[in-house]
């Protein structure tokens, strides 16, 4: 499997320049592949592949943009062309089969600005612990130099690096290195299954049907994000739509960073679990589209829009997929209102049976009632009953989960080094730990 690293660049004044040279190269460069896709659309109703991008764009016309950079990435850069013009026709096709529901648009321009400069392994050389990144004919005419360099990181083999991608965010450059890596062999029971569903003071609940529950907490990093959104707000009052500064830049990139380093931070202590109790199947709670369709008001809907979730599923099932461990996402329809220690019915969204009703009910935020008096953490319930969806599809035996695992979840911080294992007598004091 492959993985992807991202480092920050420190480059000096020298370096920002041919860094600010080749992303806005790129751009140009991306807007002529897609001139020449539109007109061969629009023509002839075909577009062209990536080998005829190539072709017209490199030996034919001898683009000046494509003369820039070597030949290798150019070609990468062109090739990104022709995947999403590909992908704008299987997306069509999808949407006149009812498949998709919103109709695609075809590619537009890029308004400026600067774009992902990509370089192929074989392309990028290893000298005196320093990659070498070539740069194309008309660069060493134009300006005298002929490739740049960047510093190894330490921690990876160059054999195993597949690609190098220059990627400018928020005034700022980083380093994608994608490479090989090796898939971890982690004794793990297949039949042991971790349920996850996703909140917003609570992020994340996990219960397992090996007795342990517990709560990667989110509080924290909703305020940084309130405290993000308010500062933005202030400084783009009374500025025309479209405002953008430097200070804005770097506000930006540091909300970024934290977002996604709490990303890591919370599939790293769910995998760190799996791994630590032998557990082989992790099921999590998704509901397709639904940050497009929600509708909480405009501050809740902030809040739970903007909390990456989506991007801590894809990095939880990254990390499944690395260590070997089955990886199944769900949707949730009716999992918060069905009490699971009563074993109510749980229907999919859109096919309640008429009078159905749940024997249980929520009775405040956080704390949910069943049918026999019994108080229990709602978003545990909630996490059962997404296993429940697919038991009997994976053949799972939840008879593991009992009334103290919904009733006293660990609560983990984001930012600590704390695991399930390292529950506290105070934590396990409050009966629904809410």
């Amino acid at each position: 499997m492959y993985g992807c690293q991202q480092n920050l660049i420190n480059p000096d004044k020298d370096l920002k320049a041919v860094l600010d040279f080749l992303c806005s190269e790129a751009s140009k460069l991306i807007n002529c592949g897609i001139y020449y896709a539109r007109q061969l659309f629009f023509k002839t109703g075909r577009i062209p592949t990536r080998g005829k991008l190539h072709k017209v764009l490199g030996t034919e016309n001898k683009n000046i943009h494509y003369k820039a950079f070597y030949s290798d990435t150019a070609q990468q850069i062109l090739t990104s062309v022709a995947e999403s013009f590909n992908s704008y026709l299987g997306l069509l096709t999808g949407f006149k089969e009812g498949t998709v529901a919103q109709c695609p648009r075809l590619p537009g321009y890029r308004q400026g600005g600067l774009a992902l400069v990509t370089f192929t392994g074989r392309s990028v050389k290893l000298k005196n612990g320093m990659l070498r990144f070539p740069l194309g004919n008309k660069v060493k005419a134009w300006f005298g130099i002929d490739s740049f360099c960047l510093p190894m990181p330490s921690n990876l083999e160059h054999s195993a690096i597949r690609e190098y991608r220059i990627l400018p965010k928020n005034g700022c450059f980083y380093l994608e290195l994608v490479c090989r890596k090796a898939t971890i062999q982690s004794e793990v029971n297949v039949d042991s299954v971790l349920m996850i569903d996703h909140g917003m003071d609570n992020w994340i609940t996990c219960v397992s049907n090996t007795g342990t529950s517990f709560i990667v907490d989110g509080k924290h990093l909703k305020s940084i994000n309130q405290g993000y959104n308010k500062r933005v707000a202030a400084l783009m009052s009374g500025k025309d739509n479209g405002f953008w500064s430097k200070r804005l830049e770097r506000l930006t990139e540091s909300r970024n960073r934290t977002m996604r380093d709490a990303v890591n931070k919370a599939a790293r202590k769910v995998i760190n679990h799996c791994v630590s109790s032998k557990i082989g199947t992790v099921i999590f709670g998704w509901n397709k589209n639904q940050k497009y369709s929600i509708n909480l008001g405009t501050k809740t809907n902030q809040k739970f829009v903007q909390i990456p979730t989506g991007r801590l599923k894809e990095r939880i099932a990254q990390l499944c997929k690395q260590y070997g461990i089955k990886f199944v996402d769900t949707e949730e329809s009716y999992t918060s209102k069905s009490s699971f220690l009563d074993g109510d019915e749980l229907p999919t969204f859109g096919e309640k049976p008429e009078g159905w009703k749940a024997s249980g009910s929520r009775i405040k935020r956080g704390l949910y009632r069943t049918a026999k008096g019994w108080l229990i953490n709602a978003d545990c319930n909630g996490c059962a009953n997404i296993g429940r969806k697919v038991a009997t599809i994976l053949g799972l035996d939840l008879s593991g989960v009992g009334r103290g695992d919904l009733s006293a979840p660990v609560r983990l911080k984001l930012w600590s080094y704390e695991s399930p294992s390292m529950t506290r007598a105070g934590e396990m004091s409050n009966p629904c730990n809410l």
